[in-house]
């Protein structure tokens, strides 16, 4: 099988062709050959540059704009399933619902062209839904790599739309567990600042008061240890890339173990060695998706999925409660 490959295209709005929307200009594209509803998928899951800054499907393009689309290519087609572990929450005809470990990478992208969760459900089921494309099926939603927790997944083209709508709708209930560094005063907070890519490091995100969109983040402490560290239950109403890491570290309570947004390995090397302990504990970003809450497409009726701590999280809290310090 041979490995995918991203592949750059780069296109300029004529001086003479004013006033056309983003989405329309890409699919009138030879080169591209894709339908309108795909390419307003690759804008909204930012592989679409406009100037190196992402935009909404129905931004006006203005002349001399430079844009820019990056595409994996298909590489791993439906009959190249292979062993994924993944604890499987529930199943029926239209979604399943499944517990991602943290270091599982959801779907094929640069660098991670084998054992992905899609290769591991293409291994167990034959019919996911198409609508994200061959090399995602049915992905409606991602968590990055190291978060671990509760996905949902579906199983064909309409429960797919359905779900999608209430995820862009803001429909969706979700239920995030973190251990962030320090020790959150307020028992409850909410973050209110738009987020947009970083101007400098393409890879990350940041708030960006002028050019973000809005992002919302709930939290609430569910425990504060002596050593310097808190353990937050967080909501985001809005779904912006990387907006919990982004949204704690900006408040000055990174999450533990996340070396983009928070600390690296300089600042571990100045702590003394009972706080070198929670490093060794926490070889990830320690946050998990505890719970997801959305309508079923088939019954119409609320469901709610939760999943408990994993151990790497449970081993942590044991060990911040034994390391108490006065």
């Amino acid at each position: 099988m041979t490995k995918g490959r991203e592949k750059t295209f780069i296109f300029h709005q004529p001086s003479d062709n004013i006033d056309r929307r983003l989405d329309k200009f890409l699919s009138a594209q030879k080169g591209l050959d894709l339908s309108r509803a795909r390419i307003q998928h690759l804008i909204k899951i930012g592989a679409v540059t406009v100037n190196g800054e992402t935009k909404r499907p129905g931004y006006q393009l203005r002349p001399g704009d430079r844009i820019t689309i990056s595409l994996l290519l298909p590489s791993v087609p439906l009959e190249a399933p292979e062993k994924v572990d993944f604890d499987l929450l529930y199943e029926d005809n239209s979604i399943l619902v499944v517990n991602k470990p943290s270091g599982l990478v959801v779907h094929p992208s640069a660098g991670h062209h084998t054992g992905t969760l899609v290769h591991g459900l293409l291994s167990k089921y034959l019919n996911l839904s198409s609508l994200s494309g061959p090399t995602r099926p049915g992905i409606v939603h991602r968590l990055d790599k190291d978060t671990s927790g509760v996905m949902v997944i579906a199983r064909d083209d309409a429960a797919h739309t359905f779900l999608a709508h209430q995820f862009k709708r803001r429909k969706v209930k979700k239920r995030y567990l973190a251990f962030v560094h320090g020790k959150v005063a307020r028992e409850q907070g909410m973050v209110d600042l738009p987020i947009n890519r970083h101007s400098v490091k393409r890879k990350e995100m940041s708030v960006s008061l002028l050019k973000g969109r809005r992002a919302i983040t709930e939290w609430e402490v569910v425990s504060v240890f002596s050593l310097g560290f808190s353990v937050l239950r967080i909501t985001p109403h809005t779904g912006r890339t990387h907006q919990i890491r982004v949204h704690m570290a900006y408040i000055g309570h990174p999450v533990l173990g996340d070396t983009l947004y928070g600390y690296g390995k300089r600042w571990w090397r100045q702590q003394n060695s009972t706080m070198k302990g929670a490093y060794t504990l926490a070889k990830r970003q320690m946050l998990h998706a505890e719970l997801l809450g959305f309508i079923h497409p088939d019954s119409l009726r609320y469901v709610e999925f939760e999943a408990p701590p994993p151990p790497d999280m449970d081993r942590l809290r044991a060990w911040l409660n034994e390391n108490r310090t006065l």
